[in-house]
């Protein structure tokens, strides 16, 4: 066998194993996140004042608008890696509507119980924050460039000059 045919194949196999550990982590957060929004917006919906719309407007609009609010954030930000320009990630639209999509899904999930308390919040923030992870990295996951931009970052961390070794003393 050819010394760098191992390497290639190893490699390959960390990237499968990376692209199949995304999916797997999204196929858990996301349809976990989206149930729990959906029931936790239902439940505060109910403690609005009756209306023509006001109960059922949580339930119904918080969930399609957390998917599209992080994965276009995860979008952009995905096509800014593979580019290789500046994140997007730094524009204040972007930062707006996922701090609106934390805000309001928090919210919720604290005003959707009796009793609120800091581990309904910690909770709802947990829920939250796994939820929006998996929804931001779909389109990563999902491209056919993951290999090539992780190659290329991590050729450009090894190569980096000028920079302290993490682990000066290799004993």
């Amino acid at each position: 066998m050819i010394e760098g045919e191992g390497q290639g194949m190893s490699e390959r196999g960390a990237l499968r194993g990376l692209r199949i550990l995304m999916w797997v982590v999204i196929a858990i957060e996301v349809p976990v996140y989206l149930v729990w929004l959906v029931q936790v917006g239902y439940l505060t919906g109910q403690e609005l004042p009756s209306g023509d719309i006001a109960p059922w407007a949580p339930p119904v609009l918080l969930p399609p608008a957390a998917v599209l609010f992080c994965v276009m954030a995860g979008w952009t930000w995905w096509l800014s890696v593979v580019a290789g320009t500046r994140s997007s990630l730094r524009e204040r639209w972007i930062v707006a509507s996922l701090v609106f999509v934390a805000a309001f899904s928090v919210f919720c999930g604290v005003a959707s119980v009796d009793d609120p308390s800091v581990a309904v919040g910690l909770l709802s923030a947990a829920v939250t924050g796994l939820g929006m992870t998996g929804l931001f990295f779909i389109p990563a996951a999902a491209s056919r460039q993951l290999p090539d931009v992780i190659r290329r970052r991590s050729r450009r961390t090894a190569a980096a000059p000028g920079e302290a070794d993490p682990d000066p003393d290799p004993q």
